[in-house]
């Protein structure tokens, strides 16, 4: 200190200034990239516990679905690496994506903040219960996104796999817990037409009666997951008990076009309208996942469209076409009347109203990188990474189900 105070005051203040540079160099995690202050506002407000504490009130109020992607610095809980279960398809690191910034966004409602999926919280809230996905193979997509999740946690066991592994069930031992993918194309019945020995890519759905692929198993369930939407952008011919009734797509001059829009919502009633007369049934809790819109750009999926962007869309840059808000709203409506008609004692139904958040998310699907080689040079924008955007729609279910059973 005797030495410090004997140097000119220019040469003490040249050093307490390289001092600091020193540190700032040596605790900054990049000092010549800071922080910007909307990222670092975001890092502060978004903690990794679960916990609601105070904000409980402003949780159970807030719109979970009007929100926005804000950054995030953890990314995604677990990685291609650490999850064993996940589809080669949508393994896009496998099948060789490069980028990873796109798991660096996290959902972020408007109001309030959104609790992190915490896989084992959600293991001890389901402890005993059976939780099933009905849908195709967006909502297999889910299942396996929620598998990784609480693999995080307890490694389950693979109860059982159909011929085309499209029916699964997984268990885990520890928590008593089963998770199960009810496959269906349209929920309700459907046949494709074979002409001259080949399928014709052309249905028959039958409104009046239910897919008894799902139906078989629907009394175990505790909690279900339902949805449904892209089988039904084809040739369909509708049905009910006196015969056609009107079509899809058919361009038939002796058949009303009602389009998708209509035969979905037809699909739907049928179907909540049969678990809502479920005698036998003990679901506490039934939600509909609504539309999840694919990302075709510069062409369809067959005519060369392709969805290779790298980060979301802002909520000013989305177009939600009148076709896909179409279906999300047909969907919020049907599931407000099952609701409504539901018995005292019955399940409650509610929505998982992901169309909104998907739609900025362009960046979340396999595109090329899906590993099919049947359809070579085809691009997947309908299915999400794996890990990926589709995470989040977990974040969004274990709140949901937080509001609907407690």
């Amino acid at each position: 200190m005797m030495l410090l105070g004997k140097l000119p005051p220019f040469f003490l203040s040249c050093l307490l200034l390289t001092i600091i540079f020193i540190v700032f160099i040596l605790c900054s995690p990049n000092p010549f990239n800071p922080i910007s202050k909307s990222d670092l506002h975001q890092t502060l407000a978004l903690p990794n516990s679960t916990s609601h504490g105070d904000d409980d009130d402003e949780i159970l109020k807030c719109d979970l679905f009007k929100g926005e992607w804000v950054p995030d610095l953890q990314g995604s809980l677990y990685t291609n690496w650490s999850c064993s279960t996940i589809p080669t398809s949508k393994n896009c690191f496998h099948h060789g994506r490069k980028d990873t910034e796109f798991l660096k966004w996290r959902w972020k409602p408007h109001q309030c903040q959104l609790p992190r999926f915490d896989p084992k919280t959600f293991l001890e809230f389901v402890q005993g219960k059976k939780l099933g996905f009905i849908g195709d193979s967006v909502a297999r997509n889910h299942m396996d996104s929620l598998l990784c999740l609480l693999s995080m946690i307890e490694t389950p066991v693979d109860h059982y796999k159909d011929s085309e592994d499209r029916q699964r069930v997984w268990y885990f031992p520890g928590h008593d817990f089963t998770l199960m993918i009810l496959w269906t194309k349209f929920l309700v019945d459907g046949e494709e037409r074979v002409i001259n020995g080949s399928s014709s890519g052309i249905f028959d759905l039958h409104l009046h009666k239910i897919d008894k692929k799902w139906t078989t198993d629907l009394p175990v369930l505790d909690y279900i997951i339902i949805s449904d939407a892209h089988w039904f952008f084809r040739t369909i011919y509708l049905h009910n008990d006196t015969g056609v009734v009107g079509c899809v797509y058919c361009d038939h001059p002796n058949v009303t076009d009602f389009g998708v829009g209509f035969a979905l919502r037809m699909a739907f009633r049928s179907a909540l309208n049969h678990i809502n007369r479920c005698r036998e049934c003990k679901a506490r809790v039934t939600l509909v996942r609504t539309f999840s819109p694919a990302h075709f750009e510069n062409g369809a999926w067959d005519t060369g469209g392709r969805c290779n962007r790298t980060s979301p869309l802002s909520e000013r840059e989305i177009k939600l076409t009148s076709n896909e808000w179409e279906l999300r709203s047909l969907q919020m409506e049907e599931t407000e009347k099952a609701n409504i008609e539901r018995n005292k004692k019955g399940t409650k139904f509610a929505a998982l109203d992901v169309t909104r958040a998907m739609s900025m998310r362009p960046d979340g699907h396999p595109g090329e990188f899906w590993g099919n080689k049947w359809m070579n040079g085809y691009n997947d924008c309908v299915h999400w990474c794996l890990p990926g955007p589709i995470d989040a729609w977990n974040d969004f279910l274990f709140e949901v189900l937080r509001r609907k059973v407690t």
